[in-house]
């Protein structure tokens, strides 16, 4: 029988077709490292390159039945790397120029005041919006993005797989920000700056 180790990508890329959590696990573990190093060097923030590179794994998990078994892996992984690194650079520059120019057009008092009193209603509305959250989802939502544990980590405590992980963390996250808008537009600009290190 044939360690993980030993087999070959396109063989792991055929399991992963099929669904084998164990073959995604492997590449996961065969290609992450190398992949956050260089995410890194670009992003120079340690939470945002592990964002980057659990999202890039997530998105081959859910997108493994177009995966072309027969090209190198390596380069595939690398340029959807890329891809969402360019995204999180134009991101971040679009919604820095969103929040100064909301914010300089709803600052129309005192803001220290207006700091506090948002401050309060935003923990109250996330802690809220995230107790209601289905339980699983609840604990997988807050071990990864408010205890700022790995999807590994997380997989082992919670005795659940890499894959599940990812897919319940995205869902959590969907519904949280579907909240936050529902219940405190007026106030989502003030919402994204505190929460944009979790909700990102």
């Amino acid at each position: 029988m044939k360690s993980q180790t030993s087999i070959g990508d396109k063989e792991l890329l055929l399991g992963l077709q099929r669904g084998d959590e164990v073959s995604f696990t492997t590449l996961y573990n065969r290609y992450s490292p190398s992949v956050y190093l260089s995410i890194i060097r670009l992003v120079k923030e340690r939470e945002v390159a592990l964002d980057i590179v659990q999202d890039l794994f997530f998105n081959i998990w859910k997108n493994r039945q177009a995966i072309d078994v027969n090209r190198p892996f390596r380069p595939y992984i690398f340029r959807i790397a890329k891809n969402l690194v360019v995204d999180f650079f134009r991101k971040a520059a679009k919604d820095r120029r969103i929040i100064d120019e909301l914010i300089a057009s709803t600052l129309t008092y005192d803001e220290d005041t207006e700091k506090k009193v948002l401050g309060k209603e935003t923990a109250l509305l996330l802690n809220q919006t995230i107790h209601n959250l289905p339980s699983q989802q609840r604990k997988i939502f807050t071990l990864c993005k408010i205890d700022g544990r790995s999807y590994e980590e997380v997989a082992e405590i919670l005795h659940l797989s890499i894959a599940t992980i990812g897919n319940q963390l995205s869902r959590a996250t969907k519904k949280i920000r579907q909240q936050l808008v529902r219940n405190h537009f007026s106030q989502l600009v003030f919402l994204f700056i505190m929460l944009k290190a979790w909700l990102d």
